[in-house]
């Protein structure tokens, strides 16, 4: 009798430890699935801050190329008043260089929101990849508790049938 007993325990104990390694996988798919919800909603994000980013830098050039705009304009009054030909000499290449260093703020400007807007971009392109890397892993460790699981069950009916047999033998 205790024989039979330890044959339907070990039973009972293969199909629950079965039951727990398809449960284990589970759990690992369903952590990594909101793992990669996360990282998509991250990916979004940074998309969303880079478009933000490009219409920043955008209204940043224009303000800049407006506020240019009034300090040549109150260069060129200035030199006026001060009764200056504007039109040749140093006061002509006062006005040149102020009109190169305003484009190369402007310039500026636009490669700092580029530079930011790339990084942004590569930001959700990583977490696009670590979504993907997410959702891999989460079957992964589905597939992984369905082969644990039947790994355990063949095992234990394996050691089943051979306990089966030695009270077989133990009964003749």
């Amino acid at each position: 009798m205790a024989a039979i007993v330890a044959v339907v325990a070990a039973g009972v104990g293969t199909g629950i430890s079965a039951i727990g390694q398809i449960k284990a996988g589970a759990a690992a798919q369903q952590e990594a699935e909101s793992q990669q919800a996360v990282a998509d909603f991250n990916a979004k994000v940074q998309r969303r801050e880079a478009e933000a980013i490009r219409q920043r830098t955008e209204f940043e050039q224009v303000q800049q190329a407006k506020e240019a705009s009034r300090r040549l304009g109150t260069l060129r009054a200035g030199l006026g008043a001060a009764g200056v030909v504007s039109t040749e000499g140093t006061p002509l290449q006062l006005q040149a260089t102020q009109v190169i260093e305003d484009e190369l703020e402007r310039l500026l400007i636009g490669h700092r929101g580029q530079v930011a807007a790339e990084r942004a971009e590569s930001q959700a392109l990583i977490d696009v990849e670590q979504a993907r890397l997410f959702g891999a892993r989460g079957r992964a460790a589905k597939t992984a508790g369905f082969i644990g699981a039947g790994a355990t069950t063949i095992s234990g009916v394996g050691r089943s049938i051979l306990t089966g047999f030695d009270v077989a033998r133990r009964f003749k």
